[in-house]
């Protein structure tokens, strides 16, 4: 079976650490997110079809022509234009049945190999905030309808935007208008699509959406089990609990609660508590529920509650504000 991940967007509610990369290449438990889902996906797809668009090379350096017993291959979506738009991109490579998916949220094995067994379905998700996704009502098992985003609370029943899908939906995706977000969306076309078959909806409570750092932090926790999660060739002389350190790092500091990427340097007496420190950083100080994107440094500063762009350095300040 093929699978297609789609995995082009900007993400910019991942800002800043997406700023440097795609978010299908931020990493989880120490494995990029694209890892995570090729992962779950071995031993149910033989091919993937990867679409790609913002820093598309990053993503073709990192994950190449083959992964494990995956074979890869690569579109190109050069306009944001919807899902639905950079689904059809991959229609030639397309033979008859697929798995579709996003590549910034995780999918559980086993949920993929469910929804395979049928020809037409939807993974879905019980969640509290059914208003951030798309919502869906069943009947008999089976999609009834389907809202992008609803004002009005329709269901407490939220997409994953994983499907099993055949080639027949290509021809609901020509058939649909954009949006008022000015995007042909998925969703327009599966709703066509369960007009003349039955889409069964598959019910998970594993699947880890990944929109913003503090999902990615959450996720982050879920996939180590609570335990500290460390890189190869990392130095630690400080104390960490419950944390990621990525590869070649140094840590003579504490580390709480957080994901401290690629090479990056926590220094004596230094502290940080929930929060992702991206690769290359440097931190002598104070770093508590915030986001340094790569390639910061703050020397003898507290950060809190706060963002921090690439390539910045702070010092001898106390920030609680953005720094863009």
């Amino acid at each position: 079976m093929q699978a297609v991940i789609l995995a082009a967007g900007k993400s910019t509610r991942a800002y800043p650490l997406t700023l440097t990369r795609p978010k299908p290449l931020l990493k989880a438990a120490n494995r990029t997110l694209l890892e995570h889902n090729l992962d779950s996906l071995s031993g149910t797809a033989d091919e993937a079809i990867i679409v790609v668009g913002y820093k598309k090379s990053m993503i073709r350096r990192h994950i190449g022509n083959k992964y494990k017993s995956i074979k890869i291959r690569y579109v190109g979506q050069k306009q944001q234009l919807g899902t639905a738009h950079a689904v059809s991109l991959a229609r030639r490579l397309i033979k008859d049945r697929f798995i579709l998916l996003m590549g910034d949220d995780i999918y559980p094995k086993e949920d993929i190999r469910k929804c395979t067994r049928h020809r037409y379905s939807i993974l879905a998700a019980r969640i509290k905030n059914p208003q951030n996704f798309g919502v869906i009502t069943e009947k008999n098992g089976f999609l009834a309808d389907f809202a992008e985003k609803p004002k009005k609370f329709v269901s407490s029943l939220a997409s994953t935007a994983l499907y099993s899908l055949d080639k027949k939906i290509f021809i609901h995706i020509k058939k649909i208008k954009k949006s008022n977000r000015e995007e042909f969306e998925l969703p327009d076309a599966i709703k066509l699509l369960a007009k003349e078959e039955n889409i069964s909806i598959v019910k998970t409570s594993k699947w880890l959406p990944v929109g913003n750092a503090s999902d990615l932090l959450e996720a982050d926790r879920i996939l180590r089990k609570n335990k500290n999660k460390l890189g190869k060739n990392s130095k630690i002389s400080g104390n960490i609990k419950n944390s990621s350190i990525g590869n070649g790092c140094i840590i003579m500091g504490n580390v709480k609660n957080s994901i401290i990427m690629d090479k990056a340097i926590i220094g004596k007496n230094s502290t940080v508590e929930n929060s992702v420190i991206g690769e290359n950083a440097h931190v002598n100080g104070r770093a508590l529920n915030c986001i340094m994107a790569d390639n910061t440094k703050i020397s003898n500063s507290i950060v809190k509650n706060c963002r921090i762009w690439p390539n910045k350095s702070i010092a001898n300040k106390i920030i609680q504000n953005d720094v863009k």
